[in-house]
């Protein structure tokens, strides 16, 4: 506003959307499609505007930017820089005692007589008889269907769930050059449905799910994208890359 510069022609200058430059003004980085572009935008923004970016860029580090696992390796390095404590060594066993020879021979006796009576108990002439009133056991009944397996109906919907643990920018479509379905910062879960869907996500930070089953996301704070779509009567999926992805 100071120097009197409409944010059209930022825009052209840039080839920054008008939208994206204005979450910058109103520090709204949800809306934008991940840490990366965030920060990319802003050093371009504050060049153009003839303003200090690196200046820009640690303030938004040191209040927007999430910490990175890295910051807690020290206490896992202490962890294992402790000295384990040394094992006391064993002291040898010395022979055994009078007591173990007994017990040793008294087995030893008690097998042998086991022995003689299993040999002798074979060799009774007259097998026991088996009992005529014994009932016999029920034939299983066969389950109905002649027990062939039923196939699962193929699929003829993608349904898919969005479900942010915390405020998420997405953006879905239905494929390239289609119009976009939605796009806004999530706070609360959103189902989506149709033949093929395309979404844009501003960071790992969500559930998603497609027709019931979950979608492994890597943990990542950038923007990641995925393409839902049919293939022989089951849903297939694939990442997008970067440029490709819906409102990118």
């Amino acid at each position: 506003m100071r120097q009197k510069i409409d944010i059209a022609d930022v825009e052209t200058a840039t080839k920054i959307r008008a939208k994206y430059l204005r979450a910058l003004e109103n520090e709204e980085f949800g809306l934008l499609p991940g840490n990366t572009f965030v920060k990319t935008f802003l050093r371009t923004y504050a060049e153009h505007l003839g303003l200090d970016p690196q200046l820009l860029l640690e303030e938004y580090r040191a209040e927007y930017e999430p910490r990175a696992e890295g910051e807690m390796q020290p206490y896992a390095v202490a962890a294992r820089q402790r000295p384990r404590e040394r094992r006391r060594p064993r002291t040898p066993a010395g022979p055994p005692g009078a007591g173990t020879a007994v017990i040793v021979v008294v087995g030893v006796i008690l097998l042998i007589f086991a022995i003689l009576g299993l040999t002798s108990g074979g060799n009774d002439s007259n097998p026991p008889s088996s009992s005529p009133t014994t009932a016999q056991k029920p034939k299983k009944k066969k389950k109905a269907g002649g027990g062939r397996r039923t196939t699962a109906p193929p699929v003829t919907t993608v349904k898919l769930r969005v479900a942010p643990t915390s405020s998420t920018y997405v953006c879905v479509d239905r494929g390239p050059g289609t119009p976009t379905v939605d796009q806004r910062t999530l706070t609360a879960p959103a189902s989506y449905r149709g033949k093929r869907l395309r979404v844009n996500l501003g960071n790992s930070s969500a559930k998603v799910t497609v027709n019931g089953k979950r979608v492994k996301i890597p943990p990542s704070p950038d923007a990641v994208g995925y393409d839902f779509r049919l293939r022989s009567g089951k849903v297939a999926w694939s990442t997008i890359p970067l440029g490709q992805r819906p409102c990118a």
